[in-house]
C-alpha cells in the first residue's frame, strides 16, 4: 500500500484541476499509489478531493481519506461523500488545538511516500510542511511534487 498525500495554499487556483487529474494519475500508474489523504481546509484540499475521486471511477481499488486535525466522533462517522474513511492522527489529542493542523500535516509527510503540493513559496504553513518534506526527500523517504513549479 503507498500513501499520497496533498498539501497546498487554500486560495490555490481552478485552474490547477487538470494538473491535480494528471497528476493523480501519474502517481496511481508509475507508482503503485492506492491511498490518498486530503485535509479539507481550503481550496487546494476540496480540489485534490475532488480529483481523487475523479480517479476512483476509473481506478476502483483507490481510496480517500480525511485528514481530521480536531477529535470529532462525528464528523468520523459522517464522512463527506466520496471519502472511504477519516484519519484522525496518534498522540494529536495531546497538541493544543492551534497548532493541530500543522501536526496533522507532519505527521502525513512521516506516514506517506508522496506528497503532490501546491507551495508558491510564500510564508506560511504550506512552506513549512514543503520544506519538511524536502529534508526528508534528501534522505530518499518521500517523494514531492510540487504543481506550482509546473505553472
Amino acid at each position: 500500500m503507498r500513501t499520497c498525500f496533498f498539501i497546498g495554499h487554500r486560495d490555490a487556483p481552478e485552474s490547477l484541476r487538470s494538473q491535480l487529474d494528471e497528476a493523480i494519475e501519474r502517481h496511481i500508474m508509475e507508482y503503485g499509489v492506492t491511498d490518498f489523504v486530503v485535509g479539507k481546509y481550503g481550496n487546494f484540499d476540496r480540489m485534490a478531493a475532488q480529483a481523487v475521486q475523479r480517479a476512483k471511477q476509473r481506478y476502483t481499488n483507490i481510496r480517500l481519506t480525511l485528514l481530521l486535525a480536531y477529535y470529532d466522533p462525528i464528523q468520523q462517522s459522517n464522512l463527506p461523500p466520496g471519502f472511504d474513511g477519516s484519519l484522525y492522527p496518534d498522540g494529536l489529542e495531546n497538541v493544543p488545538r492551534r497548532y493541530a493542523i500543522v501536526h496533522a500535516n507532519r505527521y502525513m509527510v512521516r506516514h506517506s511516500e508522496y506528497l503532490i503540493a501546491y507551495d508558491k513559496g510564500l510564508v506560511g504553513n504550506t512552506r513549512e510542511l514543503v520544506l519538511y518534506a524536502r529534508r526528508r526527500e534528501k534522505k530518499e523517504m518521500i517523494h514531492i511534487e510540487n504543481l506550482a513549479e509546473k505553472m
